[in-house]
């Protein structure tokens, strides 16, 4: 683990832990406020995170956008992190071997920032974050609190682009996340 920024992404540049290499244009690391009390975990980056090199700058980032405008969510204040770091071939979802490989990267991205809040963007950073056992269905828009953070499972963007019947569910659980960020935050004043 680093203790710094400067050594953590000097350390995934030539990143070969795992195949995901042999396809990249550019390793969507994470971007965003480094210091930011929200965290978004989703888990991978598309065609367009890849040619840029930046995550949920796609459809499905056009649309977390358009959530956090309405619900007055600077996305310059959070920050965003994937579960891998290089994009899956035709978007397939990581191989559990390609995410242990990119886990040390994101645990340390998550000591650095050390939010108050993540919010896990689908079955993926669910999964590989709180465990196997929970299902997204099932674990969406209910707290879970683990070493001190609060996390908040809720859809990936992209599943509300496949069924558009999840975006109630999806501003809901964005919504708890702002109530309880004003929540801890006037605890602290």
């Amino acid at each position: 683990m680093y203790d710094n920024w400067e050594d953590l992404e000097k350390s995934i540049v030539g990143c070969k832990k795992c195949k995901l290499c042999t396809g990249r244009n550019n390793i969507v690391f994470g971007v965003g406020n480094k210091n930011a009390d929200i965290m978004f975990i989703g888990e991978g980056p598309g065609a367009d995170e890849d040619r840029i090199g930046e995550p949920f700058v796609g459809k499905a980032g056009k649309l977390m956008d358009q959530a956090f405008k309405g619900l007055g969510i600077d996305r310059n204040e959070v920050y965003i992190a994937n579960i891998v770091k290089c994009r899956p071939p035709q978007n397939r979802t990581p191989e559990q071997d390609e995410a242990r490989a990119c886990l040390d990267y994101l645990r340390n991205q998550v000591m650095l920032v050390r939010p108050k809040i993540i919010v896990l963007l689908g079955s993926t950073a669910l999964k590989n974050i709180l465990g196997e056992e929970y299902a997204i269905t099932a674990s969406r828009g209910i707290w879970t609190q683990k070493k001190g953070i609060l996390y908040m499972p809720t859809w990936h963007p992209a599943a509300l682009l496949r069924d558009e019947s999840k975006k109630i569910d999806f501003w809901k659980d964005l919504k708890q996340v702002m109530s309880k960020y004003d929540e801890l935050m006037s605890k602290t004043v």
